[in-house]
């Protein structure tokens, strides 16, 4: 077709201008539709947008089951800039097919190796780091301090303490342990410390890749000590008709002791009557001194789509969020703890617990059983505790069926 070159330089010009625009415009997707994370992405958005006011950000927000449907289409067809989602083998998936970013960059331009550094190794795949996390919250034992006073007893470091602590809470009438697994994945929280304290971390995380059989010797070792608490009569009774809010209450009646339990059971406790003074948090004890201690603190993250249309942008906006000032306003808002390490956690006596913890750690951060490993494996292996739990002697077939349903998720 002929343009006269008058038309021609109005369509270059509009063109440019065009261009220009677009190359400002940062189009962010987010699930982050409760009310907490929403706000926290709104205040993110707002500072991102005061700092760089040639940046215009055009964000999407999803409900959580929508974004889970929704995601590897639009990160296919119509990627944004930006979009949340989880570390570990949960962003497993989209790495493989091509669909995130490597950021290595970022990190190696703004001393993340540094300040983000407990969570680098949830972050990396293929000696690549594919986004940002920003926030998390740990896992541990939570236990009432007043009953472990009057039984004399202290905060169990190693297996042996932790046998011999409930031992003398049996022999004072009170369950060591209580638990809900009506819905199944607090049995997972469970298996994931054990198997962490007994294998650790790149263990936990080959297996819930699929690359070791659940018939392995090692795993068999990780029921073994689970075995030991069972015969120790460590958890409450009919736990599988029990939600694990529900389970709670034995907790706060003061029949069980303690709980392995992520730091969102604090304020219901708090709400049930239970007091700082009673209500206290520990690290899962020290079963192999040999293995360093990993923990489970499921961790939020942004990435960069690879068909992302302003990756410039996008790095700046990453670069942001990682940031110490604007991590502690963030977890402020979530109530939950920051990653950076010179960020400024709130006065709550179990967030700065969980903090020192997890910013400490040198063993790595795993995300959670059901984050860790793909849905179905995720299913059959939650459904597998519980059943453990009630019928320890079926573990042979357990751990059989486990095994069968491996091989077919992992083809």
């Amino acid at each position: 077709m002929f343009h006269s070159s008058k038309t021609l330089g109005a369509i270059l010009a509009s063109t440019m201008l065009a261009t220009s625009a677009f190359a400002g415009e940062l189009v962010i997707n987010t699930d982050t539709s409760d009310p907490a994370p929403k706000k926290a992405f709104q205040e993110l958005i707002d500072g991102f947008q005061a700092e760089n006011p040639d940046i215009h950000v055009t964000w999407n927000l999803f409900d959580h089951e929508g974004y889970k449907t929704s995601i590897r289409n639009f990160l296919t067809a119509d990627a944004p800039d930006i979009a949340n989602w989880y570390a570990g083998n949960r962003m497993l998936p989209y790495v493989s097919a091509g669909l995130f970013e490597p950021v290595d960059d970022v990190w190696d331009q703004n001393g993340l190796h540094d300040s983000l550094a407990s969570a680098e190794g949830s972050m990396t795949i293929d000696g690549h780091i594919w986004g940002v996390p920003y926030t998390y919250y740990q896992w541990g034992v939570y236990y009432r301090k007043d009953i472990f006073e009057a039984n004399g007893i202290d905060v169990p470091k190693t297996w042996d303490e932790f046998l011999a602590a409930g031992k003398k809470l049996k022999e004072a009438g009170v369950t060591p342990i209580t638990i809900g697994t009506k819905y199944l994945w607090t049995a997972a929280g469970v298996f994931d410390y054990l198997d962490l304290r007994t294998n650790g971390y790149d263990f936990h995380m080959a297996l819930t890749k699929g690359e070791i059989p659940w018939t392995d010797d090692r795993v068999r070792a990780v029921f073994a000590h689970w075995k030991e608490m069972l015969d120790a009569g460590f958890f409450i009774d009919n736990h599988a008709a029990w939600s694990w809010q529900e389970a709670l209450a034995p907790m706060v009646q003061g029949k069980a002791a303690m709980y392995v339990m992520g730091n969102f059971a604090v304020a219901p406790l708090r709400e049930a009557g239970l007091t700082d003074d009673q209500l206290g948090f520990f690290q899962f004890p020290v079963i192999n001194p040999d293995v360093p201690l990993a923990e489970e603190a499921p961790t939020d993250t942004v990435h960069i789509p690879a068909n992302a249309k302003n990756k410039e942008d996008a790095k700046k906006f990453l670069a942001y969020i990682a940031r110490a000032d604007v991590q502690t306003k963030i977890n402020q808002t979530l109530g939950q703890l920051p990653i950076n390490k010179d960020s400024q956690v709130g006065d709550d006596k179990f967030l700065q617990a969980g903090y020192q913890m997890l910013s400490s750690t040198t063993g790595g951060i795993a995300q959670f059983f059901d984050r860790d490993a793909p849905a179905e494996m995720a299913k059959a292996g939650m459904e597998g505790f519980q059943e453990f739990m009630v019928k320890p002697e079926r573990l042979d077939a357990i751990l059989e069926r486990l095994e069968k349903v491996r091989q077919r998720v992992y083809k």
